[in-house]
């Protein structure tokens, strides 16, 4: 079995299929990429292993335990944590209070410790502060940390958006066009981000990206969806050179 397995995944909304069948799979720290047209139901796919919708039929398995149907916190406490396409940051939040948020689930302290400030609560604290700096430390955004994260240029918010996904101590990260609206510097550094995280952390890596560049240099293996349907899967060389996704992806006709 593999480390992270979709089987069969469906979904409609007012009886169109949005996905249908849909099967992939994740190797332990290997990067994958699912791409397609706008409407191929990448997004819908995302939002079914993440819990936003519940899945119509099929599974999802992490690691050995499904997913399926499970709340979102639920699933995020068993090892998925996403960005999305429109950052979701808490905007009235400095940077590293964004970051602090997502890590704090993993620091329990009683409610009597909470409302009374005890030693054990401050320990935590500073223990969710130091983790959430050396974070942003890894991506060269600890300059920004007292920074509110709605005074700070898009691409920087981005980046604040992958810190706060990997302060949940994730086993896989999920990334929704993550340059998106990004130019092709950003979106080049972002590849060096992705690297850097694989080799700190050796997590799991899924990615819906529309840049075909970024996901040909970081993918190992991607998928391809076209109306909700799973038309291809292969290495980067194999999708570069497949009729059907020239046809359905690229807008090329098939010889």
């Amino acid at each position: 079995m593999a480390y992270f397995e979709v089987r069969n995944i469906s979904k409609s909304f007012d009886g169109v299929d949005a996905l249908h069948n849909f099967s992939f799979e994740i190797d332990r720290s290997q990067t994958v990429g699912i791409i397609g047209p706008n409407g191929a139901g990448k997004t819908t796919a995302f939002n079914v292993i993440s819990g936003i919708y519940p899945p119509g039929k099929g599974e999802i398995i992490l690691d050995g335990i499904h997913l399926e149907g499970k709340k979102q916190h639920e699933i995020a406490k068993a090892g998925i944590s996403r960005s999305f396409q429109n950052i979701r940051l808490f905007s009235g939040m400095n940077v590293i209070e964004n970051v602090m948020a997502a890590g704090d689930y993993q620091f329990k302290y009683g409610f009597f410790s909470s409302i009374l400030s005890l030693p054990v609560k401050r320990k935590k604290e500073k223990e969710n502060l130091e983790k959430s700096y050396h974070l942003l430390q890894l991506l060269g955004l600890e300059e920004f940390s007292s920074y509110k994260v709605n005074n700070l240029p898009y691409g920087i918010q981005r980046k604040v958006e992958i810190v706060r996904a990997l302060a949940l101590n994730p086993k896989l990260l999920m990334l929704d066009e993550p340059t998106a609206g990004l130019n092709p510097m950003e979106a080049y550094e972002f590849t060096q981000i992705i690297n850097s995280i694989m080799e700190e952390f050796g997590i799991s890596v899924l990615i819906i990206e529309h840049h075909m560049d970024v996901i040909m240099k970081l993918c190992r293996y991607i998928y391809v969806l076209d109306f909700g349907e799973h038309i291809a899967e292969g290495t980067p060389e194999q999708i570069k050179n497949n009729q059907a996704v020239l046809k359905a992806y690229l807008g090329e006709e098939e010889e």
